[in-house]
């Protein structure tokens, strides 16, 4: 079978295998993992999920808890796409789950409303069937829909991520290998400017407005945020409202491809980027963890410098459109960054979450 045809065929069987996942019963949710994952898969889920080995353990902590609290559950892609890297077949995609939040879950309140639990996903696949997923949920942005706000305020704009401006973002066909491969490496190239930029030369706000990064995004460039961040729009709204505290408070903080061997000691943690895909005018990078800082620069998410070592799970979803970066999505577990400042949201929070109980 030829890469662009598995490919293909991946995205078609996850596509459905996936839907097929949030709309079970629970009592068919065995048999619908059996059948698109290895009894072995690693799971890889954001705080406080975290890490678990094996298709049972995701069933009893992630998947029989989550239809619990949202019993009509569906799915609802944005973008799915495509892929390989280092030999590796990839299937990645954004979205949200949707439903009525029936029950408690991770100890939030249900609403008895309806709730859009956001994600971004990326499932290697070997001969059909998952046999890692990293799954970035907000759980932040549910705490907010469930009423709760335990940070300080977003600078940019809370609320439901939109699609593609082009309405093509779930990509269940084969595309043009040069399109992908161009997708891709203006991602990187962008990357690179964000890399080569010294946040201690003194240039503030306006280095970063002027910097090469200019030459890659789109005038009406989307920066969809997570929860805690917030959307922005254009390049000064993505300086003014992200990039420039995020870079005041981790100062020359090193991204996916800029990982050393030294970083990896320092950190314990093997990070960089695990994957790194380009499907037609769309691509995709991720780590676990892709971001490694010092949080020594000063106040973030309304929590004072640290001078602690961080490590962040990232995803970057890209659109590629008249010939610019067009829009990016980025899952980003704001939670497990947390924890690591010192800040535990799920505990903070509980005694707002059982106000009122015995």
């Amino acid at each position: 079978m030829q890469n662009s045809d598995r490919h293909v065929a991946n995205k078609q069987s996850l596509y459905r295998a996936l839907q097929e996942i949030a709309e079970a019963a629970a009592s068919e949710l065995p048999a619908r993992l059996a059948s698109v994952s290895t009894a072995d898969a690693q799971w890889r889920m954001s705080h406080p999920l975290n890490e678990m080995t094996g298709r049972d353990q995701a069933l009893e902590t992630v998947w029989l808890p989550l239809k619990r609290a949202l019993p009509d559950l569906e799915r609802r892609d944005l973008i799915l796409i495509g892929g390989d890297y280092q030999g590796r077949d990839y299937v990645a995609a954004v979205g949200h789950y949707c439903g009525t939040f029936r029950h408690d879950w991770l100890s939030i309140p249900a609403t008895g409303r309806p709730v859009f639990l956001r994600y971004g996903e990326v499932y290697e696949v070997k001969d059909g069937k998952i046999v890692q997923a990293t799954c970035l949920w907000d759980i932040l942005d549910l705490i907010r829909q469930a009423g709760f706000w335990p940070i300080a305020p977003s600078l940019g704009t809370e609320g439901h991520w939109a699609g593609p401006i082009t309405g093509d973002g779930v990509v269940l066909t084969a595309t043009d290998p040069g399109q992908s491969a161009a997708s891709i490496a203006q991602t990187l190239a962008m990357h690179k400017t964000l890399g080569d930029y010294n946040d201690l030369d003194g240039r503030g706000r306006q280095g970063l407005l002027d910097m090469p990064q200019k030459e890659y995004w789109h005038p009406k460039m989307m920066w969809y945020g997570p929860s805690g961040i917030g959307t922005t729009r254009g390049l000064q709204g993505f300086v003014d409202y992200h990039q420039l505290p995020f870079r005041l408070a981790f100062p020359n903080r090193k991204g996916g491809g800029q990982w050393t061997e030294k970083d990896v000691a320092a950190s314990a943690k093997k990070g960089g980027h695990y994957i790194r895909v380009g499907d037609g005018p769309y691509s995709v990078t991720g780590g676990w963890p892709s971001v490694m800082a010092y949080h020594g620069g000063g106040s973030f998410l309304g929590v004072g410098a640290t001078d602690r070592l961080v490590t962040m799970r990232v995803m970057d979803f890209y659109l590629h459109h008249e010939g610019l970066i067009r829009e990016n999505w980025v899952p980003l577990d704001i939670l497990d960054l947390l924890m690591q400042m010192g800040v535990d949201v799920i505990d903070r929070m509980q005694s707002h979450f059982n106000r009122g109980r015995m």
